[in-house]
């Protein structure tokens, strides 16, 4: 079986104070702890604010992130065309609203869109591309597989979005939401493998961390 490959933690100076007390603002929590973004919502709160200068990190971050959060879409897409199970359908579509919120934050921020009219699959970036092409060719192997493989993604992103943690008040508020989506999904292919008898182990994240959040209940918002 395959090993396994938002935020209190994203939250940070300038930026947690507006990331916590939004969150459920942004963040809606359906079946199986599938969580979307309300991307309405997110276009208000950001069309209201100042634009601030943004470091290069945080440029850097976004267009890696718009292509994170799309490569986590078009995988469980692409299952889902193999194995038909409803988890990769519902959970897909929640991923396209987590690249759309990190979209927003490109045209904010007048940044170049990596993943602008590129089809599912193809990607600028090419540790993103090799990535999308080797959880598709695991995850086709079995239905135990796939499902490791969605937890290795959503564990993933939380380590990714957790590095690229910001400052900036409109990065942490997108961050700290779609690190919760991913916790939340992490949590949902973590029960669907211990129904099948099987047990996720962490590599991006520490044991504990992961113990953390897979023992605790789905995070509830808006649609629970």
């Amino acid at each position: 079986m395959l090993a396994a490959l938002l935020v209190g933690s994203c939250s940070s100076d300038g930026g947690g104070d507006a990331a916590e007390s939004s969150l459920d603002d942004l963040a809606v929590t359906g079946n199986e702890g599938t969580t979307a973004i309300d991307q309405p919502s997110l276009d208000d709160h950001l069309g209201n604010g100042p634009v601030d200068k943004l470091e290069s990190d945080d440029a850097e971050g976004l267009a890696f992130m718009r292509e994170e959060e799309k490569l986590a879409g078009d995988v469980y897409r692409a299952l889902y065309e193999v194995w038909r199970l409803p988890i990769f359908d519902n959970i897909q579509a929640a991923e396209q609203t987590h690249t759309s919120a990190v979209e927003s934050l490109l045209v904010r921020y007048d940044l170049a869109d990596p993943a602008l009219d590129r089809p599912a699959g193809d990607f600028e970036n090419e540790a993103l591309q090799n990535l999308y092409d080797e959880l598709v060719a695991r995850g086709s192997e079995s239905t135990t597989e796939a499902l490791a493989v969605g937890a290795l993604i959503e564990e993933l992103d939380i380590s990714d979005l957790q590095a690229r943690a910001s400052t900036n008040p409109d990065i942490a508020l997108v961050y700290a939401n779609l690190e919760r989506g991913s916790r939340n999904h992490l949590r949902a292919f973590t029960r669907q493998l211990d129904r099948n008898g099987l047990t996720y182990t962490p590599v991006h994240l520490t044991q504990d961390a992961f113990d953390d959040i897979v023992s605790t209940d789905t995070e509830r918002g808006r649609g629970a």
